[in-house]
């Protein structure tokens, strides 16, 4: 998995390229311009002059210093003005010599003054995002679009859905280090995986690292690291920020597995990295399956949200039909 500092230096070497080829780009058409039209590249030799002439006043000395570089400066834009006449007379952009960067903003720099442009934030978040495991989930499930209605067989569940909806808003909202770890358990098709990912997506464009996977995934790395010898596949479950665990209990449940869990769990709550569950059995279950030094790791240290209700992927296939 890569870390921030692995898609931070990704992106920081795409916008120093982008920058350098919109500067090159531009110096390209100056001189094909230049040689079309001499006059303006009269002007723009003038103009770099003065430049230079500021420079090279301010280096004399202060004695009458202000009276000569006012004079440059009214050369100057006696300068830029003939330019600018000169380029609307040929019926050229206004900025036809100029780089043309994809964020005008910030220049392709990535930063306005000291602040990270929100542009580079979109290009790490889209980083992120591409590493998180959550492919196209990302693109459907958002909070927004979490569907209470199809919780109204039953008041009780509409409420019970109201509120686990509103708790993972707020969760996602305020995540932070040491933010708590969460149980989702119900059913399948209640909206465990719709909630969880909405939390991830809303998290990763905080800038944290999110990892979301199967439990069937991740415990076949494990098996790959311990038996076939492919070091490092389960590092990005031990260091990313919030691990997402789906579908806990549909793994093959061995010895080995287990142990993987225990070790897994406890190591992300020993180094304060928050894991969410999602589960489709029951409490007692869960308790069958799994040793007690794992439930009550996770009973002790995760919050449990019940999902109940109809199965809502059912629900819609009907609505289809």
């Amino acid at each position: 998995m890569s870390t921030f500092s692995d898609n931070f230096d990704k992106i920081k070497t795409e916008y120093e390229t982008k920058r350098a080829n919109a500067i090159k780009d531009a110096e390209a058409r100056t001189l094909t311009l230049h040689a079309q039209y001499p006059a303006l590249k009269a002007i723009d030799g003038k103009l770099r002059a003065t430049g230079i002439n500021i420079l090279g006043e301010a280096m004399k000395g202060k004695n009458g210093l202000e009276e000569r570089l006012k004079a440059l400066e009214e050369e100057n834009l006696e300068l830029q003005k003939q330019r600018k006449d000169l380029i609307e007379a040929l019926g050229l952009p206004s900025d036809c010599t100029d780089p043309h960067y994809e964020c005008k903003e910030c220049s392709d720099t990535g930063y306005i003054g000291i602040n990270m442009c929100r542009c580079f934030k979109a290009a790490l978040a889209k980083c992120a995002f591409e590493n998180s495991g959550l492919g196209s989930l990302l693109k459907d499930q958002a909070f927004d679009t979490f569907d209470l209605s199809y919780y109204n067989d039953n008041p009780a569940n509409h409420e019970r859905m109201k509120k686990n909806l509103e708790k993972c808003r707020i969760y996602a909202d305020t995540f932070a280090e040491g933010s708590p770890n969460l149980i989702l358990i119900g059913a399948t098709g209640l909206g465990k995986t719709h909630l969880s990912t909405s939390i991830a997506k809303k998290v990763i464009e905080k800038g944290y690292r999110v990892v979301y996977d199967s439990s069937p995934n991740i415990f076949n790395d494990f098996n790959k690291e311990q038996f076939k010898n492919e070091s490092g596949l389960t590092d990005k479950y031990f260091e990313c920020d919030l691990l997402i665990l789906d579908d806990l209990g549909t793994e093959m449940i061995t010895s080995f597995t287990v142990s993987s869990l225990y070790n897994l769990i406890n190591t992300r709550l020993n180094t304060g990295k928050c894991t969410i569950i999602n589960t489709n059995l029951s409490i007692d279950e869960l308790r069958k399956a799994y040793t007690d030094r794992i439930t009550s790791r996770i009973f002790g240290c995760f919050e449990p949200l019940m999902f109940t209700g109809k199965d809502v992927r059912m629900q819609k296939l009907q609505k289809n039909l």
